[in-house]
């Protein structure tokens, strides 16, 4: 029997590792207490400093959605004002350190232009608007239409008469 292992590490033990956080444990500490990996407990200390208890044990469950303005202040005083990561998350709030990096990067290559939210999904229509087609134009397209038709047709009647060939009998 396989163990899903994404539950492996629930809202239970990170309640845990919270009551350890609040005693004063380090992580190494409250790794060895959890039985966890130091790494995982890593990132949950973390996201305790930043976000405190509540945005610990409410971890996973949604995304966050950060404004323009404290994506770019976060980038840039790590960036340009040399703030470490773990201090920016803190100090603006930032709940898991993956968006912090992806601002970052993106304030390296672009600036803060680079951070702006961009429109989701498929744009509107082909772009410029279609001009208005000719006679002749509406007659080409009705021509192809009736060729690939009657394409389709010889094609239909000539596997038929294949399979009436082979069979010797009609389908």
């Amino acid at each position: 029997m396989s163990i899903d292992l994404r539950f492996r590490r629930d809202r239970s033990l990170r309640r845990l590792a919270a009551d350890l956080f609040e005693g004063g444990h380090g992580r190494a500490s409250a790794a060895r207490a959890l039985g966890i990996p130091e790494e995982a407990v890593r990132k949950w200390q973390q996201t305790y400093r930043a976000v405190g208890r509540d945005g610990l044990l409410n971890m996973g469950k949604a995304h966050t959605r950060y404004d323009f303005e404290t994506k770019v202040a976060a980038a840039s005083a790590v960036v340009d004002g040399g703030v470490a990561k773990p201090e920016a998350m803190e100090r603006f709030g930032i709940a898991s350190l993956s968006p912090l990096k992806e601002w970052c990067r993106l304030y390296r290559e672009g600036g803060a232009e680079a951070l702006r939210p961009r429109a989701k999904g498929r744009p509107r229509g082909s772009g410029a608007e279609a001009a208005p087609r000719t006679r002749e134009q509406e007659l080409e397209e009705r021509v192809r239409k009736l060729e690939a038709q009657v394409a389709y047709l010889k094609k239909s009647i000539a596997l038929k008469a294949e399979l009436r060939s082979r069979g010797g009998r009609r389908p």
